[in-house]
């Protein structure tokens, strides 16, 4: 019995390490991710607790847009959308933040976006404008940050930020990235870098690509889009997260109806193991709940990438 009982304790041991040493990117695959830029609606407080009180199984909440402005001009120098940071508007949703944390969803920043500027600030004034994300990031606590670069940056500068981000904040902090889908299949690109080459150079600090699906970038109406990316053999598809429009009425053209994209990401399940899972743009609105329950779209995308 004794000698039973050891080789038990033996095998459970071993199981234990096993389960406890799986490669990151497994663990990290199927993501559902959330973009939180509408933090009021009709004047109204949009709180993103829902997504943790419904049990959605959001893993990451990106909150938007962060803007580093000319130090000289008449703003202040680092926005969120139209007001600084820590602007009294702002007080509620970082408390929010910090209990979705502690509930273990990861939240990032995304900077840049529509709005150009930010990121030829960084590209070609590093040692005024770099400082001034670096104390953000440390002043709110947040766990990554996603580059949103839709404008030119250089391939070095780019890489200049990853580089600095991790020395600063270490091997667990996430730096993601939004290209557009084409980017990563040898099509189009709004950033001006080579997103391939990028990889080359700095996958290893690279979490995932939010990669955009929609407005003529690609499409989630089948899995197309996402094979020819994974096709080409060099971005695995862990690193690749599904981005799409949440609602028609969010951001332009390219919106998926839920049920086509649930069909669409059961598929990529099972084509891909490892799928590095969706994320929407935006939450205020999302569909199927709407303003009153939007919590539900990560609720029904989680549910169809569990199958």
């Amino acid at each position: 019995m004794k000698r039973l009982s050891a080789i038990l304790t033996a095998l459970l041991v071993v199981l234990f390490c096993v389960l406890h040493t799986a490669p990151a990117g497994a663990a990290a695959s199927k993501r559902v991710v959330t973009y939180y830029q509408t933090q009021y609606s009709n004047n109204q407080y949009v709180s993103p607790l829902g997504l943790t009180e419904h049990k959605t199984g959001v893993t990451n909440l990106i909150v938007g847009a962060v803007h580093l402005n000319d130090i000289n001009g008449p703003y202040k120098p680092v926005h969120l959308n139209d007001d600084p940071p820590n602007a009294p508007k702002f007080d509620q949703m970082w408390r929010d933040l910090k209990t979705m944390q502690g509930q273990g969803v990861k939240v990032l920043a995304m900077v840049g976006g529509a709005a150009a500027g930010s990121f030829t600030r960084l590209d070609t004034q590093f040692d005024t404008y770099y400082p001034l994300l670096r104390d953000f990031i440390r002043t709110y606590g947040l766990d990554g940050v996603d580059l949103d670069v839709e404008e030119r940056m250089s391939l070095a500068g780019v890489e200049r930020v990853i580089d600095s981000l991790r020395a600063d904040f270490g091997a667990g902090f996430l730096i993601t990235l939004a290209p557009v889908g084409t980017a990563l299949s040898g099509g189009g690109n709004l950033s001006g870098f080579d997103y391939e080459q990028l990889y080359r150079d700095r996958g290893r600090d690279i979490a995932w690509f939010n990669a955009q699906f929609y407005n003529g970038w690609g499409s989630m109406s089948s899995t197309a889009s996402y094979d020819r990316i994974v096709g080409r053999g060099l971005i695995p598809a862990d690193k690749v997260v599904a981005g799409v429009l949440t609602n028609a009425a969010n951001g332009g053209s390219g919106y998926v109806d839920l049920p086509t994209l649930k069909s669409t990401l059961a598929n990529l399940v099972k084509k891909y193991p490892d799928f590095g899972g969706v994320d929407g743009w935006e939450y205020f609105n999302s569909q199927p709940g709407g303003t009153a329950a939007p919590w539900r779209w990560a609720a029904e995308v989680s549910g169809a990438m569990a199958r």
